[in-house]
């Protein structure tokens, strides 16, 4: 038995790569982060849970560092 992959799925094909190469080095980045601060449990939930990138910003987020002014 033959499938035949739908039309819709080439057109959406470049969007799809994008989107799962933002996922990756959002991860990336967030899980390098995390383990240089030390916070294990962040560094394990980034790595085990696939949450579209939503977890990694949330991270990243939170996690930032807040520029000083001098006056």
């Amino acid at each position: 038995m033959e499938t035949q992959t739908p039309e819709w799925f080439y057109k959406f094909l470049p969007l799809i790569i994008v989107l799962a190469l933002f996922d990756f080095v959002l991860k990336l980045i967030a899980m390098w982060r995390a383990g240089r601060n030390n916070q294990l449990s962040w560094f394990i939930l980034i790595a085990l849970l696939n949450t579209v990138g939503i977890l990694p910003i949330i991270y990243l987020f939170k996690n930032r560092k807040k520029k000083t002014q001098e006056n």
